[in-house]
This record gives structure tokens, C-alpha cells and sequence, in this order.
């Protein structure tokens, strides 16, 4: 009886560093595909340039672009992205708003479906423990 609640007491302990580490995960991701929807609108509204650049928006995007970006896009793409976020044009190429539209939607359509996936191993580990814990109980 004691090992059962023993086993009990760590898998709770388990479950909760998860559940942590999924709120957390979950916080990061909802922020940044709020700010690439934020920055798809303006940039299809044809808030480009300054306006865009100097946005909230904007900053957080370039902060994900330079700390996550490989995850989510091609070097290129990422290069590009950054390029025109910081607002330097120091290639012979300035990414059109198009593009960069295009970019962001690859962008928030991997993070779309990294955060379901995320969801769905979430809900497993719930379903897991809360099977454990009634055979234990």
C-alpha cells in the first residue's frame, strides 16, 4: 500500500513539472502567433515600413525570428524575415511585404501545428496519469 502511494506522490510530482512546462510552452506560443496574425493584417492592410517596423508586433516577431527562427523556417526565409524586421537593407534585396506575408504564414501555420501536436501529447499525459492514478487508488 505505501508503494502504491509512493507511486502515486511521483507520478503527481511528474505531472505537474508537465502541466508546467505546457503552460509555459503554451504562453510562448499563443504571444508569438498573436503577433504574427497582428503582423500579417497590417503588412495585408499595407501597413508596411516604419509604422509596422516600430510596432510591438514587430519586435516580437524579430526576437522569435533570431532566437527560434531555424525551427520554424529555411535559413533564407529566416535571413529575410529578420532583414526586413530590423529594418536593415544591407543586401542588394529588400524582401517585399508579400513575401514577407508569406514568410509569416509558413511561420504561424508550423507553429499552429507544433502547439496542436503539443496539445495532443498534453492531453495524452493527462489521460495516462489520471489512468494511473485510478488503478492505484
Amino acid at each position: 500500500r505505501s508503494a502504491a502511494k509512493d507511486a502515486m506522490k511521483e507520478a503527481t510530482a511528474i505531472r505537474e513539472k508537465e502541466a508546467a512546462a505546457f503552460a509555459a510552452y503554451k504562453a510562448d506560443a499563443d504571444t508569438n502567433t498573436a503577433a504574427i496574425a497582428k503582423a500579417i493584417a497590417s503588412l495585408e492592410k499595407g501597413m508596411a515600413g516604419g509604422a509596422f517596423l516600430q510596432s510591438a508586433s514587430a519586435q516580437t516577431l524579430l526576437h522569435l525570428a533570431q532566437s527560434s527562427g531555424q525551427d520554424l523556417l529555411g535559413e533564407m526565409d529566416r535571413q529575410e524575415l529578420v532583414s526586413f524586421l530590423s529594418g536593415s537593407n544591407s543586401n542588394l534585396y529588400a524582401p517585399q511585404s508579400g513575401e514577407i506575408t508569406g514568410i509569416l504564414k509558413q511561420m504561424g501555420d508550423t507553429m499552429a501545428k507544433d502547439l496542436a501536436d503539443a496539445t495532443a501529447t498534453e492531453e495524452a499525459a493527462i489521460k495516462t496519469y489520471e489512468g494511473l492514478m485510478a488503478a492505484k487508488t
